[in-house]
């Protein structure tokens, strides 16, 4: 290990770790938080299960299968189970790990550059770990055999249950992508839809496949039971491919430039009212991206004669909109990228770098900026 120059040491929460390099700390962390995460998920998960399953007719409690009579509470209470447990872990454990808990999740995030193959490669270990954890702590607390693993339903051929798990495990992917990969303005209320749609999931799925979506959720309870059913391996083909095909969805919306369809869904009031939707000129992402709004920001300062406004604004956020009193902006709502020979920024002297004015006569303040 390289030699730290004295006075280049930082001090740490904890002693001496500062001198473990930041890559391999980092992936250590995101894997204790997938496997206590993904842990959490499944406990809450497999112990409803159990619970509704519990005195269900027609379990094959030697397999530890779900009951395959259609009681559409049991099926709700499950479904709601997985649901809610996935969206508060999901949300306790964002800021660790990314709160994946699910090797297919694990591997679209992965296909779609949102993490490296290293850490993918690492917290799929962690979600196996606790997925084996969870399975093995609610078999020794609950009474009775453990009634949680995913079994194909009546009449259901195994072709069926493969293309089941892997749509239903494309939607819950695909919604993982456009709430908690893209970020917007809403991202931090991702946990609650990737949630509701793990919800609606189950709703489809439990009765005829388990409702696995999930790798480690099928993976755990086999391990723990010593018993995998021959048909064990779709729910793990049906996952990836479904993770494959969100993957390919997601990629292909990517390059058409899905923003200038429909421009505006993070702007607030103020965003909106400067924003020039030139659907002709716009032509990619940042076309449509957030103008530059400035708001007056009254900060206060104490005096003899008490509190005294400042004339300070704010200017929210880099993309460049001038509100000038004419109206005219420089390129598609300021940020240079416009097309036609007059908005160009070849034929704008200033360019979208230019300073932008304030609301009120005062000095000029760059995009993005705050004065």
């Amino acid at each position: 290990m390289k030699k730290r120059e004295p006075g280049t040491y930082k001090e740490h929460r904890l002693p001496l770790i500062g001198y473990l390099p930041n890559r391999i700390r980092n992936h250590f962390i995101a894997m204790c938080g997938e496997f206590i995460g993904t842990f959490l998920f499944l406990f809450f998960g497999f112990s409803s299960t159990q619970v509704a399953n519990a005195a269900a007719n027609g379990a094959n409690s030697s397999t530890g299968g779900l009951s395959q009579v259609p009681n559409a509470s049991s099926l709700l209470y499950i479904s709601l189970a997985f649901g809610f447990s996935l969206a508060v872990n999901a949300w306790v454990f964002f800021r660790i790990s990314g709160g994946l808990f699910n090797p297919a999740v694990t591997f679209g995030m992965a296909l779609v550059g949102a993490i490296n193959w290293i850490r993918a490669g690492l917290i799929f270990i962690s979600q196996l770990l606790g997925s084996m954890a969870a399975a093995g702590v609610v078999s020794a607390l609950f009474p009775g055999p453990m009634n949680v693993s995913t079994t194909k339903g009546y009449h259901v051929s195994t072709a069926q249950a493969l293309f089941i798990e892997m749509f239903l495990t494309a939607e819950l992917v695909f919604t993982i992508f456009m709430l908690a990969a893209e970020k917007h303005k809403g991202t931090f209320l991702a946990p609650i839809g990737i949630g509701l749609a793990l919800f609606i999931a189950e709703l489809s799925g439990v009765y005829f496949t388990g409702g696995s979506l999930n790798p480690a959720r099928s993976f755990g309870p086999c391990v723990v039971l010593h018993y995998f059913p021959p048909y064990h391996w779709i729910y793990w083909l049906g996952p990836a491919l479904g993770a494959i095909l969100a993957a390919g969805f997601y990629r292909f919306v990517k390059i058409l430039e899905y923003e200038t369809a429909n421009p505006g869904q993070d702007f607030n009031e103020k965003e909106a009212e400067v924003f020039v939707h030139d659907e002709d000129n716009a032509a990619t992402g940042a076309d449509v991206a957030r103008p530059v709004v400035h708001m007056p920001r009254p900060d206060y300062s104490a005096g003899e004669a008490g509190p005294q406004a400042s004339n300070e604004s704010v200017s929210y956020p880099a993309t460049g909109v001038s509100p000038q009193a004419s109206g005219s902006r420089d390129g598609v709502n300021g940020n240079g990228f416009g097309k036609t020979p007059i908005e160009s920024p070849a034929n704008n002297s200033a360019g979208p770098s230019a300073a932008v004015t304030s609301f009120r006569s005062g000095p000029a303040v760059e995009s993005g900026s705050r004065s």
